[in-house]
């Protein structure tokens, strides 16, 4: 059966000279990976982190992994690939997925979920810099955790009397999108926060999340 769907992509797998492995979210199939043909010709920006395609998926009753073919990107995110730090932004977003949504997951509205995150951060001009610990917090929500602040709480470096995040946790769950913006924060209050959500998913998702792109997100936004 061949039928053609939107896809965010939130990594790739070379396999071999000429094809691609697509993990993906979508709303038909949730978290899913895809093979793809590719050659010389392929153009491989197609393939950056959170792109939003259009893709022909091919069911294959004999085996697990699909195929996708002609591909297309849907949005080209011009806010987001001419700029550093969105696209740095970007790499962390789609790892913490790649690494935290496990394959066959379909929660109800997390593709929609994350397509609004996506574009969000396309449109955004300025004061974008805390743009990550809000999509964490979301996440967790979409993911079915309605997290609040005594669940994050016993996550946070507090509890070692040297890092308290607490209030600013705090204000970022009682905040709305343009106040969370605009919470003033040190990079490294960023990253320890981000690495403090990061404890909260892998414990909920019973997944260990090590996420690489959290140090060059720092060394960008610093």
């Amino acid at each position: 059966m061949r039928e053609n769907i939107p896809l965010i992509l939130i990594a790739t797998t070379k396999t071999g000279e000429n094809a691609i492995v697509l993990h993906t979210l979508s709303k038909e199939y949730g978290r899913r990976s895809f093979i793809s043909r590719i050659g010389k010709k392929t153009g491989m920006s197609s393939f950056l982190p959170l792109n939003i395609l259009d893709a022909d998926i091919v069911s294959n009753p004999k085996s697990s992994l699909w195929s996708a073919s002609n591909i297309v990107v849907k949005s080209p995110l011009d806010g987001i690939r001419g700029n550093l730090y969105k696209n740095t932004m970007t790499l962390f977003m789609s790892e913490v997925l790649f690494r935290t949504i496990k394959d066959g997951v379909n929660e109800d509205g997390l593709f929609e979920w994350c397509l609004k995150s996506i574009m969000t951060l396309d449109a955004i001009e300025s004061n974008f810099s805390n743009y990550h610990i809000r999509f964490l917090l979301e996440l967790a929500g979409a993911l079915g955790f309605s997290p609040s602040f005594d669940d994050i709480a016993p996550f946070t470096s507090a509890g070692t009397g040297s890092n308290n995040h607490l209030k600013a946790l705090e204000a970022f769950l009682t905040a709305s999108f343009s106040e969370s913006m605009i919470i003033p924060l040190t990079g490294a209050d960023r990253k320890e926060i981000a690495e403090d959500l990061l404890r909260y998913l892998e414990f909920h998702t019973e997944s260990t999340i090590a996420v690489r792109s959290l140090d060059v997100l720092h060394e960008v936004f610093a």
